[in-house]
This record gives C-alpha cells, sequence and structure tokens, in this order.
C-alpha cells in the first residue's frame, strides 16, 4: 500500500515537472511582453517587473504595462465612432489571413475526410487496400520535397487562368497535405461504430448520405472535432508554405507576420513577445473550446489505424 501510494506520488512530481517545462516558455513569454523597455534589460534579469516590497510594506511594487501590445497595435486616431483605428499589420493583415487559411481547410478536411473514411470503413471495393496504402505514403511525404513542384504550379496557374486566387490555391494546397493523416484518423474512429445504426437508419428509409448525416457523424463528432482542431493548429503554425508560395506580403499568414514585425520594428523584446502571445491566443481558444472532445476521441481510440 504504501509502495503504491510512493509511487503514485513520484509519478505525480514527474508530471507536474514536466507540465512546469512545458508551461515555462509560454508563461515567460506572457511576463515579458508585459514588461517595459528598461525592466527587459535590466540586470540580473527577472521574470516579473516587480521591486522588492518597501520598508514597512507587504507587498512588492510591479510594474506591469502594455507598451509591447502598442507598438504591435499601433493605434492611432481616426475619424470614426472609436475615435481610433488599428494599423498593426500583424493585427489588420496577417491575423485575418491566417483565420480565413485555418478555418477554410479545416473545415474541408474534416468534410473530404469524413466522406472518403466512411467509403473506406463501410465499403469494400477492388484496390481499396492499395488506396489506403497509398494515402498514408503520400502523407508521409516531407514537404519540403514537394515546394519546387508546387511553386510551379502555382506559378503555371497564376498565368494561365484570370480568375486564379492565391488565397483559394493556398487553402487547396493546405487541404492536401492534412488530408491523408486525417482520413485514417477517422477511419479508426468510423471503424468502431456499429454498422447495425446505419441498417436500422437505412431500413427506415434515410440514403447511405442521410445515414451518415444523422447516426454516424454525431457518434463521431469527438474524432471529427479533433480532426478539425489537429487541421486549425496545423495550418496556424505554417511559415514555410506561406513564405515561399506566396508573393505578396498582403496575402501571408501570422507566424510570417512576426518575422516581418522583427524585420520591420528592429529587435524590440517586450513587443515581440507581444506579437507572439497575440497570434497564439486564437489557436490556445479553439483548443479550450474543444478540448473536452478532443480528449474523448483519444480515450475512445480515434488515433488507432
Amino acid at each position: 500500500m504504501q509502495r503504491s501510494r510512493l509511487l503514485s506520488l513520484l509519478a505525480g512530481g514527474a508530471l507536474a515537472l514536466v507540465c512546469a517545462a512545458m508551461l515555462f516558455p509560454i508563461v515567460s513569454t506572457v511576463l515579458l511582453s508585459l514588461k517595459g523597455e528598461a525592466d527587459v534589460h535590466a540586470l540580473p534579469p527577472t521574470l516579473l517587473p516587480c521591486s522588492p516590497p518597501a520598508p514597512g510594506g507587504f507587498l512588492p511594487t510591479c510594474r506591469f504595462v502594455g507598451e509591447g501590445y502598442g507598438r504591435v497595435a499601433l493605434i492611432r486616431p481616426a475619424q470614426n465612432a472609436l475615435g481610433l483605428r488599428v494599423e498593426g499589420r500583424i493585427l489588420t493583415t496577417y491575423l485575418p489571413n491566417t483565420l480565413l487559411y485555418a478555418t477554410s481547410s479545416a473545415l474541408l478536411v474534416t468534410l473530404v475526410s469524413a466522406l472518403s473514411a466512411y467509403a473506406y470503413s463501410r465499403f469494400r471495393f477492388r484496390g481499396r487496400r492499395a488506396l489506403l496504402l497509398g494515402t498514408i505514403l503520400i502523407g508521409g511525404v516531407p514537404l519540403l520535397t514537394m515546394l519546387l513542384a508546387l511553386t510551379q504550379v502555382g506559378n503555371t496557374l497564376r498565368r494561365a487562368l484570370p480568375v486564379y486566387d492565391d488565397r483559394v490555391f493556398m487553402v487547396v494546397v493546405y487541404v492536401g497535405f492534412e488530408l491523408p493523416f486525417a482520413i485514417w484518423v477517422v477511419k479508426g474512429f468510423f471503424d468502431t461504430i456499429p454498422r447495425e445504426l446505419e441498417e436500422a437508419a437505412l431500413i427506415d428509409g434515410c440514403s447511405r448520405l442521410g445515414a451518415l448525416a444523422r447516426v454516424v457523424a454525431p457518434l463521431a463528432l469527438p474524432g471529427l472535432l479533433s480532426i478539425f482542431l489537429l487541421c486549425f493548429v496545423g495550418v496556424w503554425n505554417d511559415f514555410t508554405l506561406n513564405y515561399v508560395l506566396l508573393n505578396k506580403q498582403a496575402l501571408r499568414g501570422a507566424v510570417y507576420g512576426i518575422y516581418a514585425f522583427i524585420a520591420s520594428s528592429g529587435i524590440s523584446y517586450n513587443a515581440l513577445a507581444a506579437a507572439c502571445v497575440i497570434v497564439m491566443l486564437p489557436p490556445v481558444a479553439v483548443f479550450l473550446l474543444t478540448r473536452r472532445a478532443f480528449f474523448v476521441s483519444l480515450a475512445e481510440g480515434a488515433l488507432k489505424g
């Protein structure tokens, strides 16, 4: 009994250390974003911009400021209802672009992977095993080996199609890279759902698509939400494709925006930390909203097969 309690305490302590090590970079970045320039360059460096309590006092004196966020937002007077406007490109250009790419790609990947995985899970057809193997092999191809081909495809389409849109091209590329893994994940989840439920729906008059939408998809919702989350975060964190495939800065995403912010404003550590905090907030918020479904999908074996 004492041995098991000791093991549980050791395991809990190890998990606490791992969590602390993982959270420290995030916490230190948030605290750095709230420091002024004087505290950023203070020697010796401190985690908190606080001075010891004054004689006779109990609480330290802390100097948290929004100087870094102001440099990122670049708020200027304007003739509008608020009397202000935001001119920082991270907030006005790069974040909206990434939100468009990540949301569109995640929705399309979730939809297409559900349809494809349903076909693989429920139908037996010639070449099924070869297609499944090809799907996972394509998903294992390194990104860097395709950059030259994708660049040539984008340039050719840009010259050949009058209605060509770089944003649409980027969404298609993201969907292509995220789809193979998503199909395997969703297929493993569909395989755990009894076929009898669909058969009962078909007997009641549902079509195959109707059974998928009304019976299978609700039961597989945790797995579908986990795919949406993984795809959203993967696209949100992309830098390479944004940098190589897009010629216009006005079309690039938030991670590239941090790189451009460093190049345009110089090294200001509190402003750079503020930009990092702003860019990481949306995926963190999406994860917090979908975390329960994500953990359910892991617990029920959605990542099998």
